[in-house]
C-alpha cells in the first residue's frame, strides 16, 4: 500500500491479525509498520552498494512525528548517495559500543577474569573478593581509562585513610595483574598502568612478635580459657543430667577445651600459614617421627615443605589427637566437621584478655621465624622450615642477629 504518509493516516491505521506496512508515495523508502498488538514504527528501506535490501528502523509514532521521520529518511538517503551503507555503520556502531561495554572492568571481570582465576590460581577467590571491594569505584571505567592518575588519585585517598603503603602496593597489585591479562588476552592493546610506580616502602618491614612477657601471659590466658571450658561443660551436662537430655562430651580427662590452645602452639612453633593450618590433616602428621608435612595444594608457594615438631609442638598435638574426633581427617575441623574459615572471635577474645595489642594470626608466623633467627639459626634454614619463596622475604628477619654482623666485621682483624 502507497499513501502519504501524514498524522491523519497514521492515526486512522488500525492493527490487523498479520503486521502490514504503508510505504510514502513521496519519499522512497519511507514507511510506517504496523503490528498486530498495535504497535506503528517507521522505517526506512534501501539497498546498499552490493544490492541488498537494507532497512533502518528510525523510531515509534509515539515519539516522532511523520514530519520528523520524513527528514531522518531524507538524511539516511542523502548518506546512501555519498556511498555510506548506513544500516553496516549501525551494526558497527552498535558492535562497537558493546565491545566497550565489554571493556568496563566489571564486565571484563565477569566474563574473562574470574572465571580464569578462579580456575587457575589457588587464591583466585581472594584475589576477587580484593579486586572488587577495593575497586569497586572502577567498576564502570573502560580498561584503557584505569590510567596512571586515577589510580595515584585512588591512592592518595587510600594513605589519607592510614592504610599502609605496603597494603596499597599489594592491592594495586591485584589489579596490575588483572590489566596484563587484558593485555594478553588482547581486550586492550596496552598496559595503562605500564608507568606506574609503586609506593617507597622500608627496606627491611618491622616484624611483630612476641615478649617474654606477651608470651606468658598468653599461655596464662590459654590455661586459664581451657579450664574455664571444662567447668563450663561439666555444668552442662549436670544441667542436662537432671532433665534426662543426652550428655555432651566429658572434657575433665582432656588436656584442652577446644581447639584453639593447641592451634596457637602449633602456630608459634611450627610457624604455619593460617590457610595451612586449616587444611593440615591427620596425614600429614608423623608422630612417631615428630615430622609434620605441609603439602605443596595448600602452600603459598606451592611447594612442599616438612616441619620437625618440637616437644611443645608435639605435645600439643599428641594431647589434642587423644581427645579429638578421630573420624574427621582434618587437626583442626570446624564445629560442624568442615574446614575452619576463620578464628577471629575467640583469637581476639584471647588477645584481649592476655593484653596482647596489634598481634594478628600471622604475627605467629614472624614470631617463629623472629625467634629461630635470634637463636642463631642460620637465614636459609629459616626460609626452608617457612617455605619462603625467595631470600628476600627470610631477610626482613637479619636485623635480629646483629651478633652476626659484628663477628663478620671482627674477621678482618
Amino acid at each position: 500500500m502507497k499513501k502519504r504518509i501524514t498524522k491523519a493516516l497514521v492515526e486512522e491505521l488500525e492493527p490487523k491479525p498479520r503486521p502490514y506496512e504503508v510505504h510514502d508515495d513521496e519519499m522512497t523508502g519511507l514507511l510506517v509498520r504496523v503490528q498486530p498488538t498495535g504497535k506503528k514504527s517507521y522505517y526506512f528501506t534501501y539497498r546498499n552498494s552490493q544490492n541488498l535490501r537494507r532497512r533502518i528502523r528510525l523510531g515509534t509514532v509515539d515519539n516522532m512525528t511523520p514530519a520528523n521521520a520524513r527528514s531522518v529518511a531524507q538524511q539516511r538517503y542523502s548518506d546512501i548517495m555519498k556511498g555510506i551503507d548506513v544500516q553496516s555503520e549501525k551494526v558497527k556502531q552498535r558492535k562497537e559500543a558493546e565491545a566497550t561495554k565489554n571493556r568496563r572492568l566489571g564486565a571484563f571481570i565477569d566474563e574473562l577474569y574470574e572465571p580464569w582465576i578462579l580456575t587457575h590460581h589457588k587464591y583466585g577467590k581472594g584475589t576477587m573478593s580484593l579486586i572488587r571491594s577495593r575497586f569497586a569505584c572502577f567498576m564502570n571505567t573502560p580498561l584503557e581509562e584505569i590510567t596512571v592518575r586515577r589510580v595515584e588519585a585512588w591512592r592518595k585517598d587510600r594513605l589519607g585513610d592510614g592504610i599502609k603503603p605496603t597494603t596499597v602496593n599489594r592491592q594495586v597489585a591485584s589489579l596490575r595483574g588483572l590489566l596484563t591479562k587484558a593485555v594478553e588476552w588482547e581486550v586492550i592493546s596496552e598496559h595503562p598502568l605500564q608507568k606506574l610506580k609503586a609506593l617507597k616502602t622500608g627496606t627491611t618491614p618491622l616484624v611483630r612478635y612476641l615478649s617474654p612477657g606477651e608470651e606468658t601471659r598468653l599461655y596464662r590466658v590459654l590455661s586459664d580459657r581451657d579450664t574455664a571450658l571444662k567447668e563450663e561443660r561439666q555444668r552442662g551436662n549436670e544441667w542436662r543430667k537432671q532433665r534426662n537430655y543426652p550428655l555432651l562430651p566429658d572434657l575433665t580427662p582432656h588436656a584442652y577445651g577446644d581447639r584453639m590452645t593447641p592451634m596457637i602452639i602449633l602456630s608459634l612453633k611450627t610457624g604455619l600459614r593460617r590457610g595451612e593450618l586449616f587444611a593440615l590433616t591427620w596425614h600429614d602428621v608423623d608422630m612417631n617421627n615428630r615430622v609434620l608435612t605441609v603439602r605443596a595444594e595448600n602452600a603459598k608457594s606451592s611447594r612442599t615443605r616438612h616441619i620437625p615438631l618440637n616437644n611443645t609442638a608435639y605435645t600439643a598435638l599428641k594431647a589434642w589427637h587423644e581427645q579429638c574426633d578421630k573420624s574427621n581427617a582434618l587437626v583442626f575441623p570446624s564445629h560442624n566437621g568442615t574446614k575452619l574459615t576463620n578464628v577471629k572471635k575467640s583469637w581476639a577474645s584471647i588477645l584481649k584478655q592476655a593484653e596482647i595489642p596489634n598481634f594478628r594470626w600471622h604475627d605467629m608466623r614472624h614470631d617463629f621465624s623472629s625467634k629461630l633467627v635470634m637463636n642463631g639459626v642460620p637465614l636459609n634454614t629459616v626460609r626452608e622450615l617457612c617455605g619462603h619463596a625467595d631470600m628476600n622475604t627470610t631477610l626482613r628477619y637479619a636485623h635480629l642477629a646483629p651478633e652476626h654482623r659484628a663477628d663478620a666485621v671482627a674477621t678482618l682483624g
